[in-house]
């Protein structure tokens, strides 16, 4: 695992800040003098990579990729697989991202002032495409397998490594390096706030992002990469791999109604479809990471769903988003890392800014603060516009 997030730069800083409780939401006075109705974001440093890699490479990268870049170094170190190793085998990519928004902009602009589109600078294009994470990690690291970028709105992440799952269980492939990333700039969540989509809870932005709670006014954009080595159990003992976890189900569906209305039958058949897949009950899910952004017809939605499936069992469910606001492309990727960190130190951090149920809510075991806890099994939700719905259960390696 890797991971570059608002939380941390690196897996140890990421398990402290979600044990301690810690957000990664801040006050971004640029999105106010631009004009957003709500300037809170999950900010995210960038990273640095003039000494790493060199200045034509970087010229294709947006910051979204070099987001992914930091995320996928770090999961291949902790896997055991070098350069060496990529040059020898096939292996692929598959990660989430659903846009590239800055580079466009920029592009126009440069357009529309010089009226020369040679000015708009060779790696404009490779920058601009959905598909420049995978495009330019590819290229890095010298992969040979599949080459996929998953576009899947804010479930994107998840199903980039249920699709990997999947095609690993074909015997299609034998490792894949997949993830999601999203773009943290103004750009790319404009819209987002055309539609009062964020949380305006400026004079708190710590106490904003407020999942299941009944007082939540929106969700809080944030970004970053998280990355996830999916490989065969034989290729990973045959190499000596340090094995973390695995990957047990993979449930998806579409909701088939509103474009970003969520309804409740969609997200219960991808929860449905996990289960059966993981061969467990409902008995043996040990944590659910709920999908649930903050905003009032997702939660509850999302509430009625996990209750129809699991009704009245004491599972903790809890979202990570209350610390890190919505990562959208990245949230299915990184939601699993944060998983995996509690499920191996014995923790389910507490659902943040959780103070009234409502009556959707109040059906389900939410921990309002951290409680320490051993499970080993999970079960994580990831849901996105167009009603697309992906649901992962991870098990404990030990």
């Amino acid at each position: 695992m890797g991971i570059w997030s608002c939380l941390g730069t690196d897996l140890e800083s990421v398990n402290r800040s979600l044990y301690e409780g810690v957000s990664g939401v801040v006050y971004d006075p640029v999105r106010k003098e631009m004009g957003f109705r709500s300037a809170l974001t999950g900010m995210v440093p960038m990273p640095d990579l003039k000494k790493v890699l060199p200045r034509q490479q970087r010229a294709y990268m947006p910051e979204q990729a070099k987001y992914a870049y930091c995320a996928t170094s770090q999961a291949l170190e902790n896997a055991g697989v070098d350069m060496e190793y990529l040059d020898r085998h096939e292996v692929g990519i598959l990660y989430g991202n659903d846009s590239s928004a800055e580079p466009v902009v920029k592009a126009v602009d440069t357009l529309r002032e010089k009226k020369d589109t040679m000015l708009c600078g060779s790696g404009a294009i490779f920058q601009s495409m959905n598909s420049t994470v995978t495009m330019n990690l590819s290229c890095i690291f010298k992969l040979k397998g599949i080459n996929l970028t998953v576009s899947g709105a804010c479930a994107s992440g998840s199903h980039a490594i249920g699709l990997a799952a999947t095609l690993i269980r074909a015997g299609l492939q034998d490792m894949v390096i997949c993830g999601g990333a999203q773009e943290v700039n103004p750009y790319s969540v404009c819209s987002f706030d055309g539609i009062s989509a964020f949380s305006v809870r400026e004079d708190e932005p710590c106490r904003a992002s407020r999942p299941f709670d009944r007082d939540r006014d929106g969700l809080v954009p944030g970004g970053g990469a998280a990355t996830v080595i999916v490989e065969s159990y034989e290729s990973a003992v045959r190499r000596g791999a340090p094995i973390i976890a695995e990957v047990l189900g993979y449930g998806f569906s579409s909701n088939g109604e509103h474009i970003s209305s969520p309804n409740v039958d969609g997200p219960a058949r991808s929860l449905e479809m996990a289960l059966r897949m993981s061969c467990l009950g409902p008995d043996e899910i040990g944590y659910i990471n709920a999908h649930a952004t903050s905003t009032r017809i997702g939660d509850a939605n999302e509430a009625k769903a996990i209750y129809s499936v699991f009704g009245d069992r004491r599972i903790p469910v809890t979202s990570t988003k209350s610390q890190t606001g919505h990562e959208m492309w990245m949230a299915g990727a990184s939601e699993v890392i944060y998983s995996i960190l509690m499920m191996k130190n014995g923790y389910v951090a507490g659902n943040l800014n959780f103070e009234n149920p409502d009556e959707d809510s109040a059906l389900l075991c939410i921990p309002a603060e951290r409680i320490d806890r051993q499970f080993d099994t999970f079960l994580s939700n990831s849901f996105g516009f167009g009603g697309t719905n992906s649901t992962l259960i991870i098990r404990n390696w030990k």
